[in-house]
């Protein structure tokens, strides 16, 4: 089966589905009953930018790409190749002058210095800014929800991120973190660590598309996680091992909270 025809199976599964949902921010198309063989198009914008985590963006790609009518674009401060933290090099479809000016989604990856960089980078934070502002859904993943904050997006919201920058760094940025893997607050849907990534990326196609959908997705993605160790949480990773994270990563949480309190100062001035 290719994508077209997952595509085309998943509308008539939408379809044929009656789905109780809560109350949500204004969406493009009502529910399953409106989209009987197709859904309305959809702008999807993924921002990525030097160093950033590959994994952050791969994952949420995945489901989003998934949704029917969806136009999924990778975006960029100039159309060069953007080579990843760990080597990867990904190739943007649009830069920030190109991009859609109204968005169903925006999507922001995380990353370390890369991350950094891009809190303090003026053009990245003010296309943030100005396409977060009017996006039905604005998401990230990781330390993306920093570059949400230092956009100014999540004062006063719920969020998460990773666990090593979470408690001390969001709520510089305006936020109230909460220990979770993927935390929704009003259009807001953030993402934990890196393999959370695929969480929000099934959270994401749910709001968008229905249960039965994002339960069609998942399954393609065959996503039953067994992992080897149950190391996944400073907790239950333990002592020892946290610690060890924490002090590898020093200098770069010293990096964060300066990126973060000049962000918090620009943002109040």
């Amino acid at each position: 089966m290719n994508r077209r025809e997952f595509h085309l199976h998943l509308a008539a599964l939408a379809a044929a589905a009656a789905l109780p949902g809560r109350a949500q921010p204004p969406r493009p198309q009502a529910g399953p009953s409106a989209m009987p063989t197709s859904t309305p198009p959809r702008q999807i914008a993924m921002l990525i930018y030097p160093r950033m985590t590959a994994l952050d963006l791969v994952g949420p790609q995945y489901a989003l790409a998934s949704i029917m009518g969806a136009k999924v674009s990778l975006v960029a401060k100039t159309l060069d190749p953007v080579v990843s933290d760990t080597g990867v090099t990904i190739v943007p479809d649009l830069t920030f002058r190109s991009c859609p000016r109204d968005l169903d989604v925006l999507f922001v990856p995380g990353g370390s210095y890369g991350t950094t960089a891009a809190m303090t980078d003026s053009a990245t934070v003010d296309f943030v800014r100005d396409r977060g502002s009017r996006a039905t859904w604005v998401s990230s993943v990781c330390t993306g929800s920093l570059v949400l904050g230092a956009a100014g997006l999540l004062r006063g919201r719920a969020a998460t991120s990773h666990w090593l920058v979470r408690d001390k760094l969001l709520p510089l940025l305006g936020a109230k973190p909460l220990p979770a893997r993927v935390v929704e607050d009003g259009n807001c849907i953030t993402g934990a660590g890196v393999s959370a990534g695929l969480d929000l990326g099934l959270t994401l196609v749910h709001r968008i598309m229905g249960a039965e959908y994002a339960q069609a997705v998942q399954l393609m993605e065959e996503y039953a996680p067994q992992p080897p160790f149950h190391a996944g949480t400073p907790e239950s990773a333990g002592p020892k091992i946290a610690t060890m994270m924490l002090d590898m990563h020093k200098e770069f949480l010293s990096n964060a909270t300066g990126a973060a309190l000049l962000a918090r100062s620009r943002l109040r001035s």
